[in-house]
């Protein structure tokens, strides 16, 4: 069995004397020094990794400022402070050793909106794209982009001055803050706004650190122009945090807040900022322009900038490659077809915006005009145009780009640490001719896109970061790389700020860098805040892209083998993809449901990968564990088990009780293995975790019961009555609790088989299929059973059946045989593979006919394509697949009412493509289909029938699904049985199935 990890390193002394001291004063928020905190902090979504010594979630202003205060104590001086936002910074920004300060969790808030002045007031923590849904209703939006807006917080965005795609018609970030107000290292809460000559002189004769700060700001602007002028280049991307150059704006107000944007925390800690919003432009046309090679595409942009575009973005055939296997590609397929020659080499999006159609159209028409007249010159190819939301989601496969690079095949993985250098546009195209060449040179693959219309592009080399000597070639390509934007009059970081980066700082601002010194010394004179990064005071260090501990460099101690075997989380590149807030979107519904980043894809990963570590450094080979569990009767180290359980009880330290915790959290909706860039799969190695783990420490008896549940429904439903009578008397019902379950379902007391044959319909065997003709077998089709629809909502399979002979088909019953899910889902691997090629055999004798097998949910079905990898498998289809191959063959009805689909969690991130089956099937029988976008709905098979997890299964059906039910009315439909029972279980409400809405269109066309 896995041994006990308890060697786990604790905080500091000083640490936890900080922690101490912020409970004395009144702190608010939530503190933690626990190793799973610390883990999860350790990580952003850049190469490196820094555990700190303990985390902590402001809920207030007066919490940040008893931070600060407490930071001022000489007993801990030498602790740093990291402020922290969304963690999607790509350098280390907000990485630390020290204190992590997190305002992600409570300090959430929308303050106030002035719709007539333009202007809103937040909190640090407001996610970019939350507040814009707050804006949507009144047509404003916060102007600046990063592709990482639907969890990259205002804070972060001030923090980074970021900006991204239409920079060059909205600017960066700062070009939007009114005011910020700030905590300062002795504690002070100090609005900073733009200042006239009166009342900076008036704020400058105050005898504290508000006045020190823009005495010396103030100087340094005005002793050092000819030198600012010189070192701050004129991009669109120019140098941000410390920015002098702009300490004073067109009409000679001094403003704070250009050293304060882009400081990434090493001057102050955001409390409040006062940003300027904007109309949002009514109609979009985003032109896809295809070409023959990636170096066209860049030389292209620069005819095209010229053309009055709100911007030009660029995608190489690496990225268009990876997002063709994604979730994404599905809904943008049509606007970036194949050429005959093939796929494009590169594209070039082209957007354009307006007030109205008419004002849009009159641009694109210019531009349109242009490209049909001069054809395949520059390397085009061919274009297509893309309105409104569907040029919104081509921009969101670009917005992907970063994490859709991640999942490269492979241990060589595109990563961040030369990915937004910044030249003039004019120079891009002959800068990255160098750039490629250097990275040709070295043999690496590697992938690019960004915005050539400001001179930037992310390309991220592909490297194995656990590989000896990848520092090495860090270091080697980042010189060379930092050389070549020298010589091109740009910037190595021009867009993802500075960060680990910062020792090339010096050199940057040569004979200037002193009075970027002065600055950190004025804000910050114990260097605490985020030391080492941007600029250090006196002698301090700067920190140095190959001397910070890095991810790479811990999981090198794993041995290849097990990374091999456990890869579905070792590839996880920290980009945050699952830190989502929108509540209409599927992943992570745990973290949404708790705002606590261990329970989510990231957060489970990175404490897997470390308990990895944990038994690889105790010298234990989870592997051959794994076999020798699954080798081993129950009664094998049952003794040691309950003594090590006990244990647990008592409180005895294990890491492992961290990362057991972190994964009973996870719905296992395999929402992240769909959506997730990476593809990250929490099911997958959260399964391998619990068999592990449950062979130290003994099961929940809940776990045998739902490992059970396929076995034990057949028998059942022999007894219906007697079976409903027990599950729903208060005795059951209390039996079933002191189990963990609660919320059982009812029998439905048919039985399939019989009801099935009573309408014509037979049980599926080899040699009856076998003996059907050649051509009647693409309207034959085999129904395989699922336990749960089969004996709790055996009326809807029924339904199935009808539907599929009013279509004119001729459907078999499958014999039921246990899918193998649940016991999947808990661990049992070794039970699952048995039940799985015993099922497996049974399907493949039944496909070998030609016929082909379909599986009524979506859950159930879709684990034929992931859980059964290794097993010889026949394909199973979900109805609307079967039915989108034939539609040829149903009927055409005239249009009646039509329907909204909410899918399960499963089909909608893993089978997307389906979806739209859904629809043609629909649009087929004269009944429009609206699939919503939603969240989980909470329930995932038995995730929602344990006691320990109800009230959460609860709030993450208010999040989403409950809203949608409240709206819809009788016209919802559910295609997944757990969704329809957690429905049915909160709101009182039988959903219909899509296939029972097609058999009510059937009869209202048949009575008609």
């Amino acid at each position: 069995m896995i041994p006990r990890l308890a060697e786990l390193p604790a905080p500091a002394a000083p640490a936890l004397a900080f922690l101490d001291e912020l409970r004395l004063r009144g702190f608010s928020g939530d503190i933690s020094s626990g190793v799973a905190d610390r883990v999860v902090m350790s990580t952003d979504n850049s190469i490196y990794q820094r555990q700190p010594e303990a985390v902590v979630f402001p809920r207030t202003v007066e919490d940040l400022q008893r931070i600060a205060r407490v930071s001022a104590d000489p007993r801990f001086h030498g602790l740093a402070i990291g402020p922290r936002g969304g963690g999607t910074g790509t350098n280390g920004q907000s990485l630390t050793d020290g204190i992590v300060v997190d305002v992600s969790r409570h300090m959430t808030r929308i303050l106030e909106i002035n719709e007539a002045e333009g202007w809103v007031r937040v909190e640090p923590g407001v996610v970019k794209d939350a507040l814009n849904a707050t804006l949507r209703p009144l047509g404003l939006f916060f102007a600046p982009e990063c592709s990482t807006s639907n969890r990259a917080t205002l804070g972060g965005m001030i923090s980074t001055d970021a900006c991204g795609q239409g920079s060059c018609l909205y600017g960066k970030t700062r070009d939007h803050v009114l005011a910020l107000s700030v905590v300062l290292m002795d504690g002070t809460l100090w609005e900073s706004r733009k200042l006239d000559e009166a009342e900076l002189a008036a704020v400058a004769r105050r005898q504290d650190m508000v006045g020190a700060i823009h005495r010396v700001a103030d100087g340094i602007a005005r002793e050092q122009g000819p030198l600012i002028a010189e070192r701050f280049p004129p991009l669109n991307r120019c140098l941000t945090g410390y920015d002098l150059a702009h300490i004073r704006d067109a009409e000679g107000r001094f403003d704070l807040n250009s050293l304060l944007c882009g400081s990434e925390g090493t001057l102050a800690m955001i409390a409040e900022a006062k940003i300027r919003v904007l109309p949002i432009p009514k109609r979009s046309a985003l032109i896809n322009l295809r070409y023959d090679s990636f170096d066209a595409a860049l030389r292209d942009a620069r005819v095209l900038m010229a053309l009055g575009a709100a911007s030009v973005e660029t995608v190489d055939s690496k990225v268009l490659g990876l997002a063709r296997g994604d979730i994404v590609w599905t809904s943008i397929a049509e606007y970036l077809p194949d050429d005959p020659e093939g796929p494009a080499a590169g594209i070039n999006l082209i957007e354009f915006v307006g007030d109205s159609e008419v004002e849009v159209r009159a641009r694109l028409d210019v531009v349109e005009a242009r490209l049909a007249a001069e054809g395949r010159s520059h390397g085009r190819r061919g274009h297509t145009v893309a309105w409104d939301q569907a040029g919104e989601r081509i921009q969101g496969m670009r917005k992907r780009g970063v994490g859709l690079l991640g999942n490269m095949q492979g241990d060589k993985r595109p990563i961040a640490f030369v990915e937004d250098t910044a030249v003039p546009p004019e120079n891009l195209a002959d800068f990255i001719g160098e750039f490629r060449a250097a990275l040709d040179r070295r043999g690496l693959e590697y992938g690019m896109f960004g915005h050539v219309d400001a001179g930037v592009l992310h390309v991220r080399p592909a490297l194995d970061m656990k590989a000896e000597g990848a520092e090495r070639m860090i270091r080697e390509i980042t010189d060379e790389v930092f050389a070549l934007t020298r010589k091109y009059g740009g910037l190595l970081w021009g867009e993802h700020g500075k960060g680990v980066r910062s020792e090339y700082v010096p050199e940057v601002f040569g004979p200037l860098y002193p009075s970027l010194q002065a600055i950190k010394a004025a804000f910050d004179p114990r260097n605490q805040l985020n030391p080492g990064k941007i600029a250090a005071p006196g002698d301090a260090p700067l920190l140095a892209i190959d001397r910070v501990p890095m991810r790479g460099q811990l999981d090198r101690t794993i041995p290849a083998p097990v990374r091999a075997a456990y890869d579905e989380a070792l590839h996880c590149n920290g980009n945050g993809a699952c830190f989502n807030y929108d509540t209409q979107d599927a992943m992570c519904p745990s973290f949404k449901a708790t705002g606590d980043r261990r329970h989510s894809p990231k957060g489970r990963a990175s404490l897997f990968r470390e308990w990895l570590r944990q038994l690889s450094a105790a010298g234990v080979d989870p592997m051959a564990e794994a076999e020798r569990i699954r080798g081993a009767s129950f009664l094998s180290g049952l003794p040691a088990r309950i003594r090590n359980e006990m244990a647990r009880r008592r409180g005895e330290a294990d890491f492992s009780h961290a990362v057991k915790d972190a994964m009973d959290g996870c719905l296992a909706c395999k929402s992240c293995t769909g959506q997730c860039p990476i593809k990250v799969d929490v099911p997958s190695f959260r399964a391998k975790f619990l068999e592990l783990y449950h062979g130290r420490y003994q099961r929940p008896l809940k776990d045998y019961l739902v490992g059970m549940i396929e076995q034990v429904l057949p028998l059942g439903a022999r007894v219906p009555g007697v079976a409903n009578a027990v599950l729903g008397s208060g005795i059951g019902r209390a039996l079933a609790a002191k189990g963990g379950l609660v919320d059982a379902p009812l029998f439905s007391g048919l039985d399939v088989v019989r009801e099935a044959a009573a309408r014509g319909v037979r049980l599926a065997r080899p040699e009856a299929l076998r003996g059907l003709e050649a051509g009647e077998r693409q309207r034959h089709l085999v129904i395989v059973q699922d336990a749960f629809t089969s004996h709790f909502e055996t009326g809807l399979v029924l339904d199935l059946l009808e539907a599929l002979q009013a279509l004119g088909f001729t459907p078999w019953l499958a014999p039921f045989r246990p899918n193998g899910k649940p016991l999947h889902v808990h661990g049992f691997l070794g039970a699952f593979r048995r039940q799985a090629e015993a099922n497996a055999a049974m399907l493949r004798a039944l496909a070998e006919s030609g016929v082909e097998l379909v599986g009524l949910d979506p859950s159930m079905t879709l684990t034929y394509r992931s859980e059964y990898k290794g097993i010889a498998m026949p394909p199973v289809l979900l109805p609307q697949e079967w039915l989108a191959r034939r539609l040829a063959l149903l009927p055409e009805l005239p249009e009646g009412g039509g329907f909204s689909l909410l899918p399960h969690c499963t089909e909608r991130t893993n089978a997307a493509a389906s979806l739209k089956d859904w629809q043609a099937v629909f649009a087929r029988l004269g009944a429009p289909l609206a699939v919503l976008a939603s969240g989980c709905c909470g329930m995932a098979g038995t995730y929602g029938h344990e006691a320990e997890h109800r009230d959460t299964s609860a709030r993450i059906y208010d999040l989403s699904w409950r809203g949608h039910v409240a709206r819809q009315g009788e016209r919802l439909l559910a295609s997944g049985y757990s969704c329809r029972s957690q429905v049915k279980r909160f709101d009182g409400v039988q959903l219909r199935h899509p296939i029972q809405a097609l058999l009510l269109r059937l009869r209202e066309a048949k009575a008609a």
